[in-house]
């Protein structure tokens, strides 16, 4: 190379460089009050134009050279080279890794152009010391609209499950979503959350398909493969959902057993058993039935046992001459709760919406995350393998976001934000007010008030939900609203529906704050542990009940001070 001299303002800037994305304020400012102060210390290397004349393109330093001209410097030394065109594209974009990081938006461009140049992925990464996940990760960007990429070239990124999602759906639907969740000028952070879950397109796993490869071509299911799934796992998927039910249908009934049925299942993917029956979780009987169902939310074959009772045998009544004639025995009318328990079920579905919502988007503090996720693994609703070969409990499914914390070395390597969103991740698979077998209980609703998850509840002045309250109920719902009730039930519904068009209304029973009584009540009976634990071997008790309270502790070791803690928070 050869030093030369030169004014800056007579430098071309290279229409390939790697940096296209503005530098901050901060770092042009520091960088300017360097040069005005000792001169351009490593000089920018240029080339002669290939158009002819005696000016020079600026293969590196065009911030420099930028920067030189702001310190109003009449020359600045230079270093006279001719690089090729594919190294100097490595060059140009590993000198700008070195320097001020490239934002992610300018290292996808960087990485398309070398990819153009003939560089594979591996080699792309061997040469910038960079993994070979981050370089797949970077090129999703390619089918990111471009407003968006704007957006995250000012360093508002998505997390990499984000943007995976929002790379997998097309161009016009991208445009459709960002048209709402766009930044405002009063909040330019965008919801990235948001946008992915509006852009969320279901996925039936292979793995939960029951039908063969010849079953799958005859519905014209095509596998697609995910890049980013463990490689131990068989990843293909397919988002035609209506093929792969159909295809999963025609395979339960051809392959149905003996002495099973088939059963509908719910939207929420459980079985809806018939009339009065009764669902066996344990060992089921000779007598006991058989339902098969698929679960309309992942797919997959699922069977459920479950008995019906047995038939009222008649009551006999003698008269005076000894005959006997059946008598029907009239059960008494039941009198209607104020909510049905199609209206619990509902409300258990919005508060657990709620208190996801609230866990994923609502500030929270370090040490209360800590705080949720131990009360996320004492819920009712998870086990915890203690691995004793004797233990028939199973686990949560928080594998797949623990994953997301393994670096390709096999050791955890991650960033703070990843970290973040693997934990709320983990508390959003964990916690639950369902009324079904995954609900939390109590623990569930002490964290929703710890993040606010009341806040998030949805408006339940619908048709469907206020039909479910009786006639009392309704009435002062209305009166707690200002709504004069009206002859009709379906008026007062209507007025209610009409009233809160614009707002919102919660019924009380649907807060997830718990009172102040049961969580004193809970914290009572788990505070006299410590006088169980005194009388354990070694300070060690085992619970081995699957039907405990006490399911999420394998052991819990004596601990004076947690011990007076409960104490503290009882009183």
């Amino acid at each position: 190379m050869q030093l030369i001299t030169a004014d800056p303002r007579s430098l071309k800037e290279n229409p390939d460089r790697s940096r296209q994305s503005k530098s901050s304020p901060q770092s042009d400012a520091l960088l300017c009050a360097s040069i005005r102060t000792i001169g351009v210390v490593q000089p920018p290397i240029v080339k002669l134009d290939p158009e002819g004349g005696n000016s020079y393109i600026i293969v590196f330093g065009h911030r420099r050279a930028a920067q030189a001209i702001a310190a109003d410097l009449a020359e600045i030394p230079l270093l006279l080279a001719d690089p090729t065109d594919d190294l100097g594209a490595m060059q140009s974009f590993a000198e700008n890794i070195a320097r001020e990081p490239l934002n992610p938006v300018d290292q996808w461009r960087a990485i398309e152009r070398l990819v153009a140049l003939g560089w594979t992925e591996e080699s792309i990464a061997m040469a910038l010391a960079l993994p070979g996940r981050q370089i797949r990760k970077l090129r999703l960007l390619a089918n990111i609209l471009p407003s968006m990429l704007d957006q995250m070239a000012r360093g508002d990124m998505p997390n990499e499950q984000q943007l995976r999602t929002i790379a997998a759906a097309g161009q016009d639907e991208q445009a459709e979503v960002w048209k709402k969740y766009k930044p405002k000028k009063q909040d330019p952070q965008v919801s990235w959350w948001e946008v992915a879950r509006a852009l969320t397109r279901t996925r039936m796993l292979a793995k939960h398909a029951s039908f063969p490869d010849d079953l799958a071509k005859a519905y014209g299911i095509t596998w697609v493969e995910d890049l980013f799934a463990p490689a131990d796992e068989d990843s293909r998927y397919t988002t035609d959902v209506e093929a792969f039910l159909g295809a999963q249908q025609e395979w339960l009934s051809n392959n149905l057993p003996k002495r099973g049925s088939i059963i509908e299942a719910n939207e929420y993917g459980q079985a809806k058993l018939p009339a009065k029956a009764q669902q066996v979780y344990g060992k089921p009987g000779k007598g006991d039935l058989t339902g098969w169902y698929i679960n309309a939310r992942d797919g997959s074959v699922q069977s459920v046992a479950y008995r019906m009772p047995e038939a009222k045998k008649p009551k006999l009544v003698k008269d005076a001459d000894g005959v006997e004639t059946v008598v029907e025995e009239l059960e008494a009318p039941k009198s209607r709760p104020d909510v049905t328990q199609k209206g619990l079920d509902m409300i258990g579905d919005l508060q657990t919406d709620a208190l996801h919502e609230a866990l994923a988007r609502a500030p929270i503090e370090e040490d209360t995350l800590m705080a949720l996720l131990i009360l996320a693994f004492s819920g009712t609703n998870v086990s915890v393998a203690s691995g004793a070969s004797d233990n028939p409990y199973g686990h949560a499914k928080c594998g797949p976001h623990a994953v997301r914390l393994i670096g390709e070395d096999g050791k955890l390597s991650f960033e703070r934000e990843t970290l973040v969103q693997a934990a709320r991740s983990v508390l959003i698979e964990v916690l639950s007010l369902r009324r079904n077998r995954s609900d939390s209980g109590l623990i569930a609703r002490i964290a929703g008030d710890a993040i606010g998850a009341d806040r998030f509840l949805a408006n339940m002045a619908t048709e469907d939900f206020l039909s479910c309250l009786s006639r009392n109920a309704l009435e002062a719902t209305a009166e707690r609203a200002g709504v004069p009730s009206r002859v009709k039930v379906k008026d007062t519904r209507a007025a209610l529906v009409e009233h809160f068009a614009e707002g919102k209304l919660v019924h009380p029973t649907a807060l997830v704050t718990p009172s102040p009584d049961d969580v004193r009540s809970w914290v009572t009976r788990y505070a006299g542990l410590d006088k169980v634990l005194e009388e354990g071997q070694s300070g060690l008790v085992t619970f081995g009940s699957p039907h405990s309270d006490c399911d999420a502790v394998d052991n819990y070791s004596a601990d004076d001070e947690a011990a007076e803690g409960f104490r503290e928070a009882a009183e």
